[in-house]
């Protein structure tokens, strides 16, 4: 998390953009229990990366949040060996959300942008959090921890609420979130589920215009009953099946009230085995030209 913050840091010198790091100490004063929970088992601590675009006459504030897991083992319920030869890309979503601040900067757009990348690293050790524990989050909110492989979820909760507290017209997340989204969509289409339908319309006509694969997903009503807990507020997830819709369930629940958002989830297309099309072996930095075309969209 350290040496990722230092190099988006580095990337955005120049550019006239605000860069704020919080480090484990900021943290922890200012209650951001998931990430630190998260990041407690590794030896390396978390950070929270804010980036500030702020141009003159901007009317719209867009807020771009990103998962940045710098590597997930699964924690304490701890992955498959073969399940971890590709989770170096687990920051992907925080790593488009900086790519993305810096091309709207360079670009000039109008509009102003507050990305947040949530940075941990999700090792096990005797630090580290544990499935049944209570954890408060930046929100005030209380989560029991379900399984410490759905650690993503965890770390965006604290940067959304975050971001909420800005009154962002829109808040945009970002994440290589669930094994499940990339069962149903296969390893080149990016889920998308929403506040609402025009929120849900903004990012589809952006993905159209930036060509990159994105289908819309439903958050059906009956599917926050799986996070209902009998010791927190809710629990950070649910029964496999719909375990997509579970998770964007959750992150909705440190959304302000009122205010539109939408996820995509990105675990498919942020690695690709093979070259495509345009698309090079490894991590293929998709998001980045639906979150440049959003904010492009929105200038004004």
């Amino acid at each position: 998390p350290e040496s990722f913050a230092e190099a988006a840091r580095a990337a955005l010198k120049g550019t006239r953009t605000e860069v704020e790091v919080l480090d484990e100490k900021t943290l922890a004063k200012g209650g951001f229990g998931g990430i630190l929970a998260v990041g407690g088992g590794s030896a390396r601590p978390p950070r929270l990366v804010r980036v500030t675009w702020t141009p003159r006459g901007a009317k719209t504030h867009l807020a771009l949040v990103g998962k940045g897991i710098t590597f997930d083992s699964g924690g304490l319920n701890l992955k498959p060996g073969d399940s971890m030869l590709t989770m170096k890309m687990d920051m992907s979503g925080a790593a488009a959300v900086l790519a993305a601040v810096r091309a709207i900067a360079t670009l000039g757009l109008k509009v102003k942008v507050t990305a947040y990348a949530a940075l941990a690293e999700n090792m096990p050790s005797g630090t580290a959090f544990r499935p049944s524990d209570v954890l408060t989050m930046h929100s005030g909110k209380t989560v029991e921890n379900a399984n410490s492989d759905a650690e993503g979820r965890l770390v965006l909760a604290d940067a959304l609420s975050l971001a909420g507290q800005a009154s962002p017209d829109l808040i945009v997340d970002i994440a290589t979130l669930t094994g499940a989204c990339q069962i149903a969509l296969g390893d080149r289409t990016a889920g998308l589920m929403a506040s609402d339908s025009d929120a849900a319309d903004t990012v589809l006509d952006a993905a159209e215009a930036a060509g990159e694969n994105v289908w819309h997903l439903p958050i059906p009503e009956e599917i926050g009953d799986n996070l209902k807990s009998d010791v927190a507020d809710l629990k950070s997830s649910g029964p496999r099946p719909g375990g997509a819709l579970t998770a964007a369930a959750f992150l909705r629940e440190f959304v302000p009230t009122g205010t539109p958002w939408a996820h995509l989830d990105i675990a498919g297309p942020a690695w690709a085995e093979k070259p495509y099309d345009h698309v090079a072996k490894g991590g293929t930095g998709v998001g980045v030209r639906t979150l440049v075309s959003l904010a492009r969209s929105l200038a004004r």
